[in-house]
């Protein structure tokens, strides 16, 4: 039943906004198609390219597949499309492999794949567009710089592709939880160093065809089989840090990170501070909300806390409803500082607590522990000392930060 859709349970801007991304793709579509003279050519490279790209979906359609944001590479079939075709084959390439997705790797809910072909869609539309507009200009170049200049441009326009597909979905994704870390998703190194092997396989890939014939797509196919499984690889890696609920690390690799962060500070004499912070009462939040609305609550405060913090900082969560925090070249006064305007800034968050509810406040206790000689302890040694402090905070009022050693009440809030 259309009633009973997925889609319909998304907050109301965002379903606007989906509807809307699928309609312009649909219209752009019939309309460009209705002023595109089919060419049995363009349709031939187009089935063939096409072709190729299912290949690859089934191919890797083994390989474990990551949850959450996943890479794969059908720039590298849907560039020279965009490239060398009209553009309403763009518009049209990536539902083939939308349904390859849908039926042969991992199967999601429907409005997710159709939103993401328009959005796709759109983007190589945008890209074959503009490089089709170029194009003449490049024919009438003489030959010694018409290829460098066709390079520069195919580049440019493959840019454009990647910025306004990353800007479509990136709407959608905060739409929907704006505690995702769209940074980390797509622009720290890993994604950028992915997008830049596809965006210049795919350029590769389409001035090879243009240049030789569409004979070269044969030994191209293990290669973008490898490159799949390398990116597959590499988030499964990434993914093995990760903590699923909040995206932070986890403990593990949290405890790795400031290892390493804790011999640079025993090298260099450094001061450090390391801090537990643990959500009061988020029991009560889980038995008076439920557990979904108690997982958002823990997201939205990691991402608090995250934002909150500066970027050479390391947040982990270390289990439950407890944070991690290293504060690296940071002394006691500081650190508690910090704590402090952490606990300040998730007292006041309003955490959204469901449709006709008021929005939940939940407050956090924090725990810190310094040392201006990293030397004389180790990781172990501050994290307990850490739990005594929070401990103190917790029986000491809870929403309060404590430092290790410090007796009687807590400490005022510090100046923000």
């Amino acid at each position: 039943m259309v009633a009973e859709w997925p889609l319909w349970r998304l907050p109301r801007g965002l379903v606007w906004y989906v509807c809307g991304v699928v309609a312009t793709s649909v219209a752009a579509a019939v309309t460009v198609g209705m002023l595109t003279s089919l060419r049995g050519r363009d349709l031939a490279l187009f089935a063939l390219l096409v072709t190729f790209g299912a290949g690859a979906v089934e191919l890797t359609r083994r390989t474990t597949v990551p949850a959450g944001f996943m890479k794969d590479v059908h720039g590298i079939w849907q560039l020279p499309i965009a490239l060398l075709l009209p553009p309403f084959y763009s518009l049209v390439a990536p539902i083939a492999a939308g349904c390859m997705l849908q039926l042969r790797t991992r199967h999601t809910v429907a409005h997710r794949r159709v939103f993401s072909a328009a959005a796709n869609g759109l983007s190589l539309a945008a890209a074959s567009a503009a490089f089709h507009a170029v194009l003449p200009v490049l024919q009438r170049q003489w030959p010694a710089a018409r290829s460098p200049l066709w390079l520069l441009v195919a580049v440019a326009c493959t840019l454009l592709w990647s910025a306004v597909d990353k800007s479509l979905i990136i709407a959608a994704v905060k739409g929907s939880d704006r505690t995702v870390s769209v940074r980390g998703h797509l622009f720290t190194r890993e994604p950028l160093l992915n997008d830049a092997c596809e965006i210049s396989a795919g350029v590769l890939l389409a001035g090879t065809v243009a240049g030789v014939g569409v004979v070269l797509l044969l030994p191209a196919l293990p290669l973008v089989i490898l490159l799949q499984r390398s990116f597959r690889q590499a988030q499964l890696i990434s993914q093995a840090r990760i903590d699923t609920k909040t995206g932070l690390l986890n403990a593990a690799a949290w405890r790795t990170e400031v290892t390493v962060q804790l011999a640079a500070a025993q090298r260099t004499r450094s001061p450090v501070a390391v801090a537990i912070a643990d959500l009061d009462h988020f029991k009560a939040v889980n038995d008076g909300y439920g557990h979904l609305t108690g997982d958002a609550v823990l997201a939205a405060a990691a991402a608090t806390l995250r934002e909150g913090l500066r970027p050479y900082d390391l947040i982990g969560r270390f289990g439950g409803e407890e944070f991690t925090i290293l504060l690296p070249h940071t002394g006691a006064d500081e650190a508690v500082a910090v704590a402090d305007r952490l606990r300040a800034s998730l007292a006041s968050y309003p955490f959204p607590a469901g449709e006709d509810r008021d929005p939940l406040h939940v407050t956090v206790s924090i725990g810190v522990a310094a040392t201006l000689d990293p030397a004389g302890q180790d990781l172990t040694d501050l994290l307990t000392a850490a739990d005594a402090a929070l401990y103190a905070a917790k029986t000491g009022g809870r929403n309060t930060v404590r430092l290790d050693g410090e007796t009687g009440p807590a400490r005022e809030p510090a100046s923000r």
